[in-house]
């Protein structure tokens, strides 16, 4: 059997709550992406142009420092939720992506938001982790059921 974890940035709570009902339902351990320094509101003000947010998105190289860094030497599928944003993951995801050795590892990206999908995540993960199967992902909505978020999953 596959051991799973699933790792996820949120900046709202709508990840944090599709990433926790996931791993309940399916079994799967569970890692917080979290920023060093947090977000605050005026931080994700994605209106503003001089915003954090904006700022680090405008910045490819950008790369938030994380709280903690992950361990993921004792998984086989790793599953990488995050909102959208600017149509693509956070920059702290692709810190995330280049702060462990994914070789060997299948990686699936997964997003939460109202309508865009995942843009071009998983080639953008891909390239930051290449020893890495990366996957092409799912967006899923707050009001995803268990039962839909264990069998997308159990799946990998």
């Amino acid at each position: 059997m596959k051991k799973t974890l699933i790792a996820y940035f949120s900046a709202g709570g709508v990840t944090k709550e599709v990433a926790a009902n996931m791993a309940k339902a399916s079994g799967a351990d569970l890692f917080e992406i979290a920023p060093e320094q947090p977000y605050t509101g005026a931080d994700l003000n994605w209106m503003d142009k001089q915003s954090r947010s904006t700022l680090e998105m405008k910045d490819r190289s950008c790369r938030p420092a994380m709280a903690a860094k992950p361990d993921v030497s004792g998984y086989d599928v790793i599953l990488v939720g995050f909102p959208v944003w600017w149509y693509r993951e956070p920059s702290i995801i692709d810190t995330f992506m280049e702060s462990a050795d994914f070789t060997g590892k299948t990686v699936v990206p997964f997003c939460t938001s109202g309508g865009s999908g995942l843009g071009d995540s998983a080639a953008n993960m891909q390239a930051l982790a290449p020893g890495a199967k990366v996957l092409d992902g799912k967006r899923f909505t707050r009001s995803a059921s268990a039962e839909e978020l264990k069998k997308w999953a159990e799946q990998f």
